[in-house]
């Protein structure tokens, strides 16, 4: 199977972020801060701590689900809310992400970029379960 640079490139972007995902869900929250320090973070900056679960496990299983490429476009939209909820957070820090408290670009530009990956959808090397693959092939 023949790929183009649109498809790599969405196979690049899914990968990066799923791995930029992956790293803050499972090597910063919960190996570095570990689970209850992530929920007393939350709980510290105002926002509910059972909500500190459903980040961790959207980075997590929704890294896991961009690089493997499983439903991209869907995957993607999903974070997009959470990554807003970052920039939110950081929005009172200024622009530079290496000011004290982080700044908003970082989270700002990636929830754009999952917007962006879900526009061009899986590339290329995605799994796609067989169901989704016949359903492709009846519409084309």
């Amino acid at each position: 199977m023949k790929y183009s640079t649109t498809d790599i490139a969405a196979l690049l972007l899914r990968v990066s972020m799923g791995l930029l995902l992956l790293a803050h869900g499972l090597l910063l929250k919960v190996m570095t801060f570990g689970i209850p320090g992530t929920v007393g973070f939350f709980q510290s900056i105002g926002y509910p701590g059972f909500l500190a679960y459903i980040v961790i496990f959207a980075e997590i299983v929704g890294g896991l689900a961009l690089i493997a490429g499983f439903y991209t476009r869907w995957i993607s939209l999903a974070l997009v809310p959470i990554l807003l909820g970052a920039t939110l957070q950081h929005l009172g820090n200024g622009w530079v992400f290496s000011a004290n408290g982080g700044g908003w670009e970082f989270p700002a530009f990636w929830s754009l970029a999952l917007v962006i990956q879900a526009l061009l959808g899986d590339g290329a090397f995605a799994w796609r379960p067989r169901f989704v693959q016949q359903l492709v092939a009846r519409q084309a």
